[in-house]
């Protein structure tokens, strides 16, 4: 059983985008992941030690991440850990990769606008099935945003 991982922080590498023979769309990116501790006695923030992940998306959420994703952005990474040792001549080391389930940007750090996208079975599907339901299946907008009683004041969620 794969372990899971989730991870928070910095884009280091503009991701790299590639789609393979088969038509396998791949993006990957290196994250750095630095923990902070507060530090009463200086009142102040300590910086520990950096953790560097390779991050590789498939599929749909490659093509997701590689046009949201930049270079210096804080974001969320959920996936399936695997550590890898591996040699090159006199060289070692181990690499430490995150196959990716969902990516998200940090909204502690800022604001995003989200754009559902439209996968190709989508689109494949919606040419076979009606374009549009059927009043019977959803109620109109208008009808179910209009209030029962005109004095009635809408509640923000």
């Amino acid at each position: 059983m794969p372990d899971a991982i989730t991870l928070t922080g910095l884009v280091a590498t503009p991701p790299r985008h590639l789609v393979t023979s088969e038509g396998l769309p791949i993006t990957s990116f290196r994250l750095a992941s630095t923990q902070r501790r507060f530090d009463r006695p200086q009142q102040k923030w300590i910086d520990g030690e950096t953790n560097w992940y390779t991050v590789t998306a498939f599929r749909q959420l490659a093509l997701n991440s590689n046009a949201s994703i930049e270079k210096g952005q804080r974001i969320l990474v959920t996936g399936r850990l695997k550590i890898r040792d591996w040699e090159n001549g006199e060289r070692t080391g181990t690499t430490v990769e995150i196959e990716a389930e969902s990516i998200g940007h940090d909204l502690a750090w800022g604001t995003a606008a989200f754009t559902r996208s439209v996968s190709t079975a989508t689109i494949e599907a919606a040419t076979i099935a009606p374009a549009e339901p059927s009043a019977d299946e959803f109620p109109s907008e208008i009808e179910a945003a209009a209030p029962a009683d005109e004095d009635a004041v809408p509640v923000p969620f």
